[in-house]
């Protein structure tokens, strides 16, 4: 490999053993300036699962969330330790193109963030071309783009709304949109923030819907501060607290017998 070479990320979708996660945190520590905010966090999320992240606010969820795909070192002064490895490969290795990590690890944020001068279709395939490759032909980028509104869930809602703008869709609407534009690239982790924070109960249960729909599909991590919402989707819970990862278990059995009385506390609502 020449000095300035980006190294390729394994091949997306490829295989891997069943008893191999997907992701795999060890001591993860992340910063802004000299605050640390996520504090030793070693957890793996595993293949086709969903995994939701609770805690009270300002626990570091959506740091470490961020953490994943590298978009904590977007804000200046942030910085993490520790390792990050997507099928075995350390995405914080110095060789590798964070703007590919993005590729594979997508992301959904608390508010839907659809590009406002773009149309419903032009949405779904803006990231085809963000890594600066070739972008597929028009007509692969049509066949992606009916593709991922189908996973969306959208497709029988604008596919006679294409060419109108994003903007004209509602706010549920937008958040499936933006799934949507984050499947587009066939990641293989999609990392939702508070998917439906904004959203009304109508569509917060269209978003559940699909979160439920994609397991086995795509490795789902999400952050909620909604623990009925943590319940109905999720595999797996993970418990912040402080920075700290305190507790991880399948869902029902975090809910039901946790490991650790601060978990105990959270869930049956003595704190937070």
């Amino acid at each position: 490999m020449t000095e300035h070479a980006v190294a390729e990320l394994p091949v997306a979708n490829a295989p891997i053993p069943a008893a191999e996660p997907r992701v795999a945190v060890h001591s993860l520590d992340a910063y802004f300036g000299a605050q640390r905010v996520v504090r030793g966090a070693t957890v793996d999320f595993n293949e086709g699962q969903v995994t939701a992240i609770i805690g009270p606010s300002g626990c570091g969820k959506s740091t470490l969330l961020r953490c994943l795909n590298r978009m904590h070192e977007t804000v200046p002064t942030a910085r993490v330790e520790g390792e990050v490895l997507l099928d075995g490969r350390d995405i914080y290795a110095r060789e590798v193109n964070a703007i590919q990590v993005r590729r594979r690890i997508g992301m959904v944020f608390q508010r839907p963030t659809p590009f406002p001068t773009m149309s419903i279709r032009d949405n779904v395939v803006a990231g085809l071309r963000a890594d600066g490759r070739k972008a597929p032909s028009r007509a692969e980028q049509d066949e992606i783009a009916v593709w991922a509104l189908q996973r969306a869930a959208l497709w029988d809602e604008v596919k006679d709304r294409l060419r109108d703008s994003a903007l004209a869709l509602s706010g549920g609407q937008q958040q499936r949109l933006c799934i949507a534009r984050a499947l587009a690239t066939k990641p293989r982790v999609l990392l939702l923030d508070e998917p439906t924070a904004s959203l009304d109960p109508l569509s917060t249960q269209k978003v559940e819907e699909l979160v439920y729909e994609l397991r086995g599909e795509v490795t789902i991590v999400m952050v909620t501060h909604n623990m009925q919402q943590a319940a109905r989707v999720s595999d797996r819970t993970a418990f912040m607290l402080h920075g700290e990862l305190v507790e991880v278990a399948p869902t029902s059995r975090l809910f039901t017998t946790p490991g650790d009385e601060r978990t105990e506390a959270y869930i049956t609502g003595r704190f937070g």
